[in-house]
């Protein structure tokens, strides 16, 4: 007698069976554009002469034109001139690069790293960063399979969560009547979420709001974290953007990792090297023991083989050889602070404009917000106008990439702005 799957397999295969209405993808449906990229390729399709992309989240400079970071030029000549092969990286990355990565994430001094107690894995970029660490979380973590985001966040944060098999909730965070950060609320349901839960805290120029913490409330935020027993994953992609001083924009960070807390970090260097499609990250984690440690990079290790096997080496490459070098990283601080300057001087400049249209509204958390986004509080009946009438792309949130201003097109941005919101 023909078994079940040998019948099933004739089936499939003798085409005088099989209908010729037969479809093998059939039920498979579209999914949405994606919220930013899906963005980025109505724009280019718009046929307008007069059009501005404030979607992406990706530096330009004044003239619109992706900037490539002179001590990056100077590092790719190095690495033609060492002729670096195209030899495969360990599984775990170039341990140069996570070496360095480490020590500009939590300092030199800190004692985790000093004793060898964390744990770090190169990533592909800070999707790939954080997609390692939740699967680790996944298999490997003893409390509740529960992550906090904020509301709002980033949306992939939600998407890489579930794709790790984790359950998604959201904390308050920004306070979407007042334009502000809802400390209190936040506090609150950090307080009354189970014992142990994972929590997503970005460190530094939230996404999509721009509004951080004061150092002062990253206190009250880790006491109620302590007190619970819940696990910090921090999301770093800004390190150095958001201000221009790295010390700065890792505070946070840094905070919980001297105070002996367990932790994870998210480290992507797209935005503060501009190395965008180079996919340049690090996972780490901070452990009780050496001994954890070794364990917990031979399972990080693990997940990344199955994943891509090694991670991309020019990269690393790139940003081992700025950090490695006394003089291409003060270089790197100077740009760093160039870039950031001039994303805090069109958030500044967008604002007057605004207001210079004559505007009745209050538009004060735009000054108040930092980093590349602006959460700009307009509804998506104005963003649509502002795409079809204006031709300005913003997410539908209302987000804003302030580096796609620029001083040709702040003040046309800002009519629009105020044409989509009069009274």
């Amino acid at each position: 007698m023909m078994s079940l799957k040998s019948f099933s397999q004739k089936v499939f295969l003798n085409k005088n069976i099989i209908s010729k209405n037969f479809s093998m993808w059939s039920h498979v449906k579209p999914r949405p554009a994606d919220p930013i990229l899906g963005i980025v390729e109505e724009f280019k399709k718009d046929p307008a002469s007069m059009k501005v992309n404030l979607s992406a989240g990706t530096y330009k400079d004044n003239e619109g034109k992706p900037y490539i970071l002179n001590c990056v030029k100077t590092a790719q000549k190095i690495i033609l001139d060492k002729n670096i092969d195209h030899e495969y990286l360990p599984i775990e990355g170039l341990r140069g690069f996570i070496d360095n990565s480490l020590k500009l994430a939590y300092t030199p001094n800190n004692s985790a790293l000093k004793e060898g107690r964390i744990v770090g894995i190169q990533g592909l970029s800070g999707t790939g960063s954080l997609r390692i660490g939740f699967e680790f979380l996944a298999e490997h973590y003893p409390g509740p399979k529960k992550v906090l985001v904020p509301n709002p966040t980033w949306p992939n944060h939600k998407n890489i969560v579930a794709r790790s098999n984790m359950q998604c909730q959201e904390y308050r965070y920004y306070d979407f009547q007042n334009k502000s950060l809802n400390l209190n609320g936040m506090l609150e349901d950090l307080d009354k979420a189970e014992r142990g839960s994972i929590v997503v805290l970005h460190v530094c120029a939230h996404n999509p709001t721009g509004m951080d913490p004061s150092q002062a409330e990253w206190s009250e935020i880790q006491k109620v974290i302590q007190s619970k027993g819940h696990l910090p994953f921090f999301d770093m992609a800004y390190q150095g953007f958001a201000t221009g001083d790295l010390d700065k924009d890792s505070y946070a960070l840094r905070k919980f990792a001297d105070s002996g807390m367990n932790l994870c970090l998210a480290q992507s260097f797209a935005k503060n090297f501009g190395l965008y499609g180079q996919r340049v990250g690090c996972f780490s984690l901070i452990c009780d023991s050496k001994e954890e440690a070794v364990a917990a990079e031979s399972n990080a290790k693990f997940i990344a083989r199955a994943q891509y096997s090694n991670p991309p080496k020019q990269g690393a490459h790139l940003v081992d050889i700025v950090l490695s070098s006394p003089e291409l990283t003060a270089e790197w601080y100077r740009e760093l602070k160039i870039m950031a300057d001039r994303i805090a001087s069109m958030r500044q400049s967008l604002y007057d404009n605004i207001k210079k249209q004559g505007s009745v509204h209050n538009w004060e958390h735009i000054i108040k917000q930092i980093g590349m986004f602006a959460y700009t509080g307009v509804s998506k009946d104005q963003v649509k106008r502002l795409k079809s009438e204006f031709h300005v792309y913003l997410t539908d949130d209302g987000r804003i990439s302030i580096s796609g201003l620029n001083t040709k097109n702040v003040e046309y941005v800002a009519k629009a702005f105020h044409e989509v919101t009069k009274i």
